[in-house]
């Protein structure tokens, strides 16, 4: 991930604050344009399984009281909606490669994680 302390994006003529670790000053701020920005900064385009992990990180946060799933609750999850595929780490890891639960939480417009990964 690039350097982005105190850095900011523009989207669309709006100024959106990141924090030092380049996650959104403000959750309300995030829209699909964001994430797309966001994703490109790290090259990354994303696919609809990264949005099927984006919109799960969004609904864990939102819906369940500010709940960051480590990577092995995404695993999980993501092999369920996703049909009961097996995945494995490196399934999710492909698609965000810095942390499912740190880069991805990024992307989905979500407050920095400090733990560890979670496996």
């Amino acid at each position: 991930m690039a350097s982005n302390a105190g850095s900011t994006l523009e989207i669309d003529g709006k100024t959106i604050q990141l924090d030092g670790n380049g996650n959104l000053e403000n959750a309300a701020d995030w829209n699909e344009e964001v994430a797309k920005a966001l994703a490109a900064q790290d090259g990354i385009e994303l696919t609809q399984e990264h949005w099927d992990i984006i919109k799960y990180l969004r609904e864990e946060y939102f819906d369940n009281g500010g709940v960051q799933p480590m990577e092995r609750v995404i695993l999980k999850e993501m092999a369920k909606r996703w049909n009961n595929k097996k995945l494995t780490s490196k399934d999710v890891y492909k698609l965000f490669p810095l942390a499912p639960s740190k880069q991805g939480n990024r992307i989905a417009g979500l407050p920095y994680v400090a733990r560890k990964g979670g496996y």
